[in-house]
This record gives C-alpha cells, structure tokens and sequence, in this order.
C-alpha cells in the first residue's frame, strides 16, 4: 500500500481538470490553502460569477486526526476510536444555463490505524448529473462513460455501482432522486489495494470525458426567466440532500474541516415554493416522468 501515489494522484487530478475547466470558462479559479488545526488542510479551489459557470468548485484534501467522526463509524462501530488519515478530492459545477447540468464527483481514500492492529483502508467515489431539463442523448453519453470507466474491471462493476448510485442520490423525505444518477461506491477494499486504486483512478480520468461533451452541446441554448426560475427551483433539492443526507458534508463538518471549503457545494442561487407542480406535458414536468427515474440508460 502506498499513500504517497493516492496522495500525487489527487492532487494531479485537482490539477488537471482545473486546467480543462479554466479553458472552458475562461476565467481563473481562485486558489486558497487552508490548514486544519487538528491535521491536515487543503487546496479549495472556486469559481464563483464566471462566464460558463455560476459557481464551481474542485477541491483537496487531507486530514488526519485521533478519532473518526460519528459519519464514518455508523455504519462500522468497530473502528471507533481508531486514528484516520483521509484525502480526496472533491468536485461540483453549477453552470448559469439551466440546460447545462450541475455535476458532481468524488474520489477519497480513508485509512483507520489502531496501535496493535491492522490497518482498515478503502476507497470511495463516484459522479453523478443533476440535469434540470432532460436530453436523452446527454442521459445516454454520461452513463455510457461511467460505464466505459469500469468496464475492464469486470462486467459487473458498472451494474451494481450505478444500482447504489441511485440508491444513495435519493431524497427520501421527497420520494425522488436528486438526478439521473451515475455511478457510486463506498468502502472498496478487495481484491486488493492496487485493483482498487486503480479503479478509483479510472472514475475520476473519465470526468471530463463525462461532463465536457454535454456542457459544450448545451451552454450556448437559449433560455429566459421560466428556465431559471425551474433551476432555483430543483437548486433546492440538491441543498437538501447535501444538508440532510451527505455523508461526505456530515464527515466534513464532524471532523472540523474548513466550512467554506466543504458548502462550496451549494448553488448560490436557490427557490422553495410550496407544493408546487410543473404543467402537465410541459418540459418541466418530462424531467420527472422521463428522467428522474430508475432507468438503465445504457
């Protein structure tokens, strides 16, 4: 096992799509290290008001410290107490154009070390879209790449990854999904640690593949009050979600990260109305019969 390689890899990722985005946007992302005053710190790196995107922000991390927080050990008691060292990097994009999804990804490696006792490690990860209007082509192109990034693992990677990407993007006070969904996957730790590496290298180099195609179709549509009004509208769902049910906000928070860093992944701009519906048959409502859905798009 070698953290110093997950560790480079990270940081060279943040670094490499960075580049891609900046070209795209053109405009800088505004770069800011920040220590942790019980270990580690990071590189934050947003761009809020640019021309393509109306926040983004792609951001490292590596904190370590004597106790995992109450998010990482509820659902494995077990290593309570055990000192941890964790780092990932950690991307969302909200774009101005409402026919432009918001996308969002993920790539952590965790270790949990006791004196006397094995070392516990995985990885983690995954991305996932939050289209307000649905294109099927774009649905199509996303799930076919978080496809091709597990393919040579074996056939069944992608099936039970995308099953559990829709399973955890899932408000459950509201009945629905946050968006179409991906792929995700938590606590990988076998065959071993270079196949499971590997695997988490391969989902976050297929991001760019993934997203930029879909962004270049789409950010040059035109749209007017209605459209944005529906996107500060399905803003709000992905608050809730990132506030009521994230594991990697709980885990930020819990484990004194920086805040500023870790609420990045909130649009700026957000409605609630109450109880709203969309006009039967109008593209607003497409997007929940047609997309917000369990559907295998490849």
């Amino acid at each position: 096992m070698n953290t110093i390689q997950v560790k480079e890899y990270l940081s060279t990722l943040q670094d490499k799509i960075i580049e891609q985005l900046e070209r795209v946007d053109g405009k800088c992302f505004k770069r800011e290290k920040w220590d942790r005053s019980e270990g580690g710190g990071g590189l934050s790196c947003v761009i809020e008001q640019g021309n393509v995107f109306e926040r983004g922000g792609v951001n490292y991390s590596h904190v370590f410290g004597p106790g995992l927080p109450a998010s990482a050990t509820a659902a494995r008691p077990e290593l309570s107490g055990r000192s941890f060292e964790a780092m990932g990097v950690s991307i969302v994009l909200h774009p101005y154009n409402p026919y432009v999804p918001t996308i969002h990804l993920n790539v952590r490696f965790l270790e949990a070390r006791k004196e006397g006792a094995e070392s516990v490690w995985w990885f983690g990860g995954g991305m996932d879209l939050t289209p307000y209007y649905g294109f099927e082509e774009d649905a199509k192109h996303f799930h076919q790449t978080c496809k091709d990034s597990l393919q040579s693992y074996g056939s069944d990677y992608h099936k039970r990854y995308k099953k559990w990407c829709d399973k955890y993007f899932y408000l459950k006070h509201r009945n629905e999904p946050r968006g179409i969904g991906g792929i995700f996957f938590d606590d990988l730790s076998q065959p071993d640690f270079d196949t499971c590496f590997n695997i988490t290298k391969s989902v976050g180099d297929h991001f760019l593949p993934a997203y930029i195609p879909i962004l270049e179709r789409r950010r040059n549509m035109s749209y007017g009050e209605r459209e944005l009004d529906f996107q500060a509208y399905r803003r709000g769902r992905y608050v809730e979600f990132n506030l009521v049910w994230d594991r990697g906000t709980l885990f930020g928070l819990q484990s004194g990260g920086r805040t500023e860093s870790i609420l990045m992944s909130l649009p700026p701009t957000v409605k609630w109305r109450y109880d709203w519906e969309p006009e039967q048959g109008s593209a607003e409502s497409e997007l929940y019969t047609d997309f917000l859905i369990s559907k295998d798009w490849v």
